[in-house]
């Protein structure tokens, strides 16, 4: 069953459980020594990387190249999830 009843994509309404992160830390920023202003977590496969205000947007470079759609905050106290393609949030 769908996590968010009405989702306003189907990329969304998929979503049945949200990944959270493992570590409050960006993968791939960490590889490179980079710093990262917010957290995302993929929906798909659960890496965790950095928003599009940090300077590497890891988050989003990960969504097109692995062509996965949605993501939640991995930030405390924030519960939406975000599907790049339809561009919608939605908080769960």
């Amino acid at each position: 069953m769908a996590l968010i009843s009405n989702a306003p994509c189907a990329h969304l309404g998929a979503i049945t459980t949200v990944k959270l992160p493992k570590r409050r830390e960006c993968e791939d920023c960490v590889k490179i020594g980079a710093k990262w202003v917010h957290l995302r977590t993929c929906q798909e496969c659960g890496g965790t990387r950095c928003c599009d205000d940090s300077p590497n947007k890891h988050a989003s470079k990960h969504a097109r190249a692995a062509s996965h759609p949605v993501i939640a905050s991995g930030e405390p106290g924030e519960r939406w999830l975000y599907c790049y393609p339809d561009d919608v949030f939605a908080e769960y």
